[in-house]
């Protein structure tokens, strides 16, 4: 497969896939890269159905790590729209595939855009809901958070402030294109009601994986995962 790494506005970026007129953006998880196994399975099953595919870094991880540009949703959804800037420039017939908190990023920095496919795993639609299940957990209250503008957490986690303010202020109330879904039942950071709820809401596409992480990483979730694109890419 075709693979050529760039950068996008100084954004490190992978186009993968010989030049199509059919064309998805593929935007990672926490913890995650422009190159890791969840993307790299998506750009082959893309690729050979017709798709170019670009992956990019979001803040803070992969060849970002170093930068002084923190991963708050208000920079991430900035660089979505730089790379959807890009990605205007090569095709009329864009889709896109996200990842847990690069779900959370699209519904944000895509929500008018007439995109042709959504294809999501694991994904992060309530980060106000998140960020308060680490407050309580931590016990960390809204005005301690208020007070000293950056809380960090026992997992390695820093609450902000104003990415709190910023969650608070935006919320995801429209997502009116086509859109799967895939879950797993284990998944232990969004529950399954907040899920449900959206893609009933949205009319979304729902599959549950039972035993299923999170984090697709295993042999065998990544092949139901690979079966699963192979289902769902247009």
């Amino acid at each position: 497969m075709v693979k050529q790494e760039f950068r996008i506005e100084g954004i490190p970026a992978i186009l993968w896939g010989d030049q199509s007129d059919k064309l998805f953006v593929a935007i990672h998880g926490n913890m995650s890269n422009k190159a890791d196994d969840a993307i790299v399975i998506f750009a082959g099953e893309a690729v050979r159905r017709g798709y170019q595919v670009i992956s990019f870094d979001l803040p803070e991880h992969g060849d970002r790590k170093e930068e002084a540009y923190s991963c708050k949703v208000q920079n991430c959804v900035h660089d979505l729209d730089v790379i959807m800037r890009y990605a205007q420039r090569l095709s009329d017939d864009i889709s896109i595939f996200a990842c847990s908190m690069g779900v959370y990023f699209s519904l944000l920095a895509y929500r008018d855009l007439p995109l042709k496919q959504c294809l999501f795993l694991s994904p992060v639609l309530d980060m106000k809901r998140i960020i308060e299940n680490m407050m309580a957990w931590f016990g960390i209250s809204e005005d301690r958070l208020k007070a000293e503008q950056e809380v960090a957490t026992p997992v390695g986690q820093t609450l902000y402030w104003d990415y709190y303010c910023y969650v608070n202020s935006h919320p995801v109330d429209a997502w009116h294109k086509p859109t799967s879904i895939l879950y797993g039942s284990d998944d232990n950071l969004c529950e399954f009601d907040v899920v449900s709820a959206f893609a009933s809401r949205f009319h979304c596409g729902l599959k549950v994986m039972e035993q299923g992480e999170h984090y697709f990483h295993t042999k065998e979730q990544l092949q139901f995962f690979r079966q699963w694109l192979k289902e769902q890419i247009g």
